[in-house]
Formats: structure tokens, C-alpha cells, sequence
């Protein structure tokens, strides 16, 4: 099956409240799932094909936005809501736009303020243990994430896409993320946050 088989154009609901369309993927299957009524959110578990590594999206409801869920957000309470043992599996109509998100970030400031200043300066930069020259320091840290989401980047993706409002009529619960959200990849076996993001408008 052609890799345009399987998206639709659907219409997703940006931050600012208007209606774009953008490519949907869409699967069903079944899917670890939760609900976590303190922020209004549901909380979905895409596992990639090779299981060992995990998407997590927390989708709050239409009404509830995103900053508030960010937030409410920690660590101990990102583990908490994400405990396998606190989630249901079951079969869901599943919704996902596809997304690329790429940042450059200069990290010499955080950094500094991790207290490593002698790497920034020429006359106390200590490398002798990568390099045999005296006159090494650092004059810039960059970091660069990318991600990209479509139907061959997980296994939830790769599915035939129907149009959303006759598919949701059904009795099978639906996991439609066609407004803001939060995602996450994790480590399956650790549990291990590997990255972390927010889908605002595709």
C-alpha cells in the first residue's frame, strides 16, 4: 500500500481555534489507555514496531488548555500518570496528524549555569584528557532535536485513514488528536523520558 493510502485530509482545530486541514493517520487497535481526571486528560501508549520505545501523547479534553496540563506536569507525577499498571487495554479508533518538529538550542548559558565555566575559558579549559594541545576550550554548545511523525514512524500510523466523524460513531472509544497536545518518547523497559514535546498546530 502507497504511503498516501493511508492519510485523509482531515480538519484539525489549531491553538488559535481555526480549522486547517492537515493529513491524518488513523488505526485501530488496541492500546493502552487512561484518563486522568485531575487535568482532564487522556493519556495514549503508541509503541513503536520494535517495542522499545514508546509515544505518549496526553491529550486534554477540547475545553482545557494545553498550559494548563503543562502546568500541573513533574516528573513524579508524569511517572504516576503513566504507570502501565494504572492503564486499561483496549481497542481504540486512534487519530494522529502527521507532525516534523526541528529546534536549535545554544546551551552555553544552561551550562554556565550548571556551574561549568571553566570550559568556556581559554586560560582554565582543562581537555588534556581528549587532546594532547593546551589550548582547547569551548566557544559554543548547540543542540539540535528532530522529530518526525508519520505512518512509517510508528506502528499506530500504519493503517487505511476514514473520514473521523463516520468512524467515531461507532462504539469503539476514540482517541482524536485534532487540537493541542503533549508528547513524549520513553523508554519501554526503563520508563526512561528520552524526549518530550507539544503539538500545537500542525
Amino acid at each position: 500500500m502507497a504511503v498516501e493510502e493511508r492519510t485523509s485530509d482531515e480538519l484539525s482545530i489549531s491553538l488559535q481555534n481555526e480549522e486547517k486541514p492537515v493529513q491524518m493517520m488513523f488505526q485501530k487497535s488496541a492500546f493502552k489507555m487512561t484518563y486522568i481526571g485531575e487535568i482532564f486528560t487522556k493519556i495514549l501508549v503508541l509503541p513503536y514496531i520494535s517495542e522499545e520505545l514508546n509515544m505518549i501523547i496526553m491529550l486534554p479534553d477540547e475545553h482545557i488548555d494545553l498550559k494548563t496540563v503543562e502546568k500541573e506536569l513533574t516528573y513524579e507525577k508524569y511517572i504516576e500518570w503513566t504507570n502501565p499498571d494504572m492503564m486499561d487495554e483496549e481497542e481504540v479508533e486512534v487519530f494522529l496528524p502527521q507532525f516534523k518538529l526541528q529546534e536549535n538550542y545554544d546551551l552555553e548559558e544552561v551550562l554556565r549555569s550548571l556551574r561549568m565555566t571553566d570550559a568556556f575559558n581559554e586560560a582554565r579549559a582543562d581537555f588534556s584528557g581528549m587532546s594532547s594541545r593546551r589550548d582547547l576550550h569551548l566557544s559554543k554548545v548547540v543542540h539540535k532535536s528532530f522529530v518526525e511523525v508519520n505512518e512509517e514512524g510508528t506502528e499506530a500510523a500504519a493503517a487505511t485513514a476514514c473520514r473521523f466523524m463516520v468512524l467515531c460513531k461507532s462504539l469503539t472509544p476514540c482517541f482524536c488528536a485534532d487540537h493541542p497536545f503533549l508528547f513524549f518518547i520513553q523508554h519501554s523497559r526503563t520508563r526512561g523520558m528520552l524526549f518530550c514535546s507539544r503539538v500545537s498546530s500542525p
